[in-house]
């Protein structure tokens, strides 16, 4: 039987040597010492600290061959959420699956705007293509009192984002199965929120990074990536109560596009909102 590179256990075996093999996922991660410490943590089901606090302590050989599976598929490129199972969005530890997209920081830019409206605090909230149920139960961590649909077209993704809601004990979320608006017959609400496929068939970028490994589906739209953000702009008009406001994430070349999109369709208050790299992240527009 012959012993390929990847079968090899590495020594020493101590937690601080197992990290110091960080360096080898550099080529594949921005974060490589963090990639490590999460597979780490995640295999020894210890948090972070504890690899500082006992850097010496030694891993069993079974410890050694979980953490080296993890490590090889990592390496190949396969997302860190994927291989632990979880992803943290709005302080939220969220389970995930390939069937959706992965939770990503610059999302939370669509709760911290729907968190500034001036919304009741009994407010009604749809959040359109939850996939995890990431926007959703964040804001109901943070607004008890409103009462939030969170809807998706994949059944995968309606299943997962419904564990999420009963993980975290959440009554005030409702998660059910709809493509787009079809399901929610002439339901109104304060605020429509969304994060739905915007990149274009032919970005260079679906051939990089995490999104190899994320459903098409949840990524891809027509018409240079607007298809599905123009779909919802025209359905939100039918399902926003007057007054009521509508906030999607889109593309960082999409901002003029989707204002475009949002004033044809009588919206008012268009505004276009920058993510933390300062890159057009998020429009948001009101109902009058």
């Amino acid at each position: 039987m012959s012993i390929t590179p990847e079968s090899v256990i590495p020594v020493p075996v101590s937690l601080s040597g197992v990290l110091k093999r960080s360096k080898e996922l550099e080529t594949v991660s921005d974060t490589s010492r963090l990639d490590t410490e999460l597979l780490l943590s995640h295999v020894l089901k210890k948090n972070r600290a504890f690899l500082y606090t006992w850097p010496e302590q030694q891993l069993s050989a079974d410890e050694q061959t979980a953490f080296q599976a993890l490590f090889n598929r990592r390496i190949k490129g396969e997302p860190i959420a994927h291989l632990i199972g979880t992803r943290e969005f709005w302080s939220l530890s969220l389970n995930v699956s390939p069937a959706t997209l992965i939770p990503r920081p610059e999302t939370e830019l669509l709760v911290e705007l729907a968190l500034e409206l001036p919304l009741t605090e009994q407010a009604t909230v749809l959040d359109l293509g939850t996939g995890t149920g990431a926007i959703a139960l964040a804001l109901a961590s943070e607004k008890p009192l409103w009462r939030i649909c969170a809807i998706d077209t994949v059944v995968e993704a309606v299943a997962l984002a419904e564990r999420n809601r009963q993980q975290h004990g959440f009554e005030n979320v409702r998660v059910f199965r709809s493509d787009w608006f079809s399901e929610l017959g002439e339901q109104q609400f304060d605020l429509v929120v969304s994060n739905p496929p915007y990149i274009d068939a032919n970005d260079e970028h679906l051939q990089q990074g995490d999104v190899r490994f994320e459903p098409g589906s949840a990524l891809v739209a027509s018409e240079l990536g607007l298809s599905d953000l123009h779909a919802i702009v025209t359905g939100a008009g039918l399902h926003l109560k007057s007054g009521g406001w509508l906030i999607l994430e889109h593309g960082y070349e999409q901002g003029d596009g989707i204002r475009q999109i949002m004033s044809k369709a009588g919206f008012s208050e268009v505004v276009t909102h920058v993510d933390l790299a300062g890159l057009d992240r998020a429009t948001i527009c009101c109902k009058t």
